[in-house]
């Protein structure tokens, strides 16, 4: 999907504690291709739901707060959106707040993906955490700091990048 000046969301909220490090205003896109067996969000599945909200609506609820340490996309998958999650993340950046990206994609997936796509580039490339793989129910831990099973990592992307091979976030 093309960059625009709205996303498709299920909803957001403006204080978390589990969805990444700090206090973060999470925002839950709608739609999701992935179907995953036990998903703690399957209302976002389905593209058609939610409501288009304005990035700018976005910003005006992110500025309200002065004790965010970052802004979190979850979802749904938020790399089918990945134009305008870019463009929210660069002024999302601008403010001096971190991006945390939950995707049921891996991060091999989204890279070979940003080959061919420039704004899942973008967004990789925007990304301070991401926090990939598919939610696998047999593998469901409750202990797991910010994800729900075992097989999802929390990959420090600004490591990531600087060695060329997945850092996994150490808090």
């Amino acid at each position: 999907m093309k960059e625009k000046n709205t996303l498709r969301l299920a909803g957001i909220v403006r204080e978390s504690i589990v969805d990444g490090p700090g206090i973060r205003f999470t925002v839950f896109c709608q739609g999701c291709p992935h179907g995953c067996q036990g998903c703690h969000n399957p209302e976002t599945h389905d593209f058609s739901g939610g409501k288009e909200v304005s990035l700018e609506k976005i910003l005006q609820e992110i500025d309200k707060d002065p004790l965010l340490a970052g802004v979190t996309f979850s979802g749904g998958e938020p790399f089918c959106q990945a134009g305008s999650f870019a463009r929210l993340a660069e002024l999302v950046k601008e403010r001096g707040l971190s991006v945390t990206v939950f995707s049921g994609y891996t991060y091999e997936a989204l890279t070979e993906a940003a080959e061919k796509d420039r704004e899942v580039r973008r967004l990789l490339e925007l990304t301070d955490i991401l926090i990939d793989g598919p939610y696998v129910e047999e593998e469901r831990d409750l202990t797991l700091q910010f994800r729900g099973s075992g097989n999802q990592r929390i990959i420090d992307m600004e490591q990531t990048r600087k060695t060329g091979t997945v850092s996994l976030w150490k808090q």
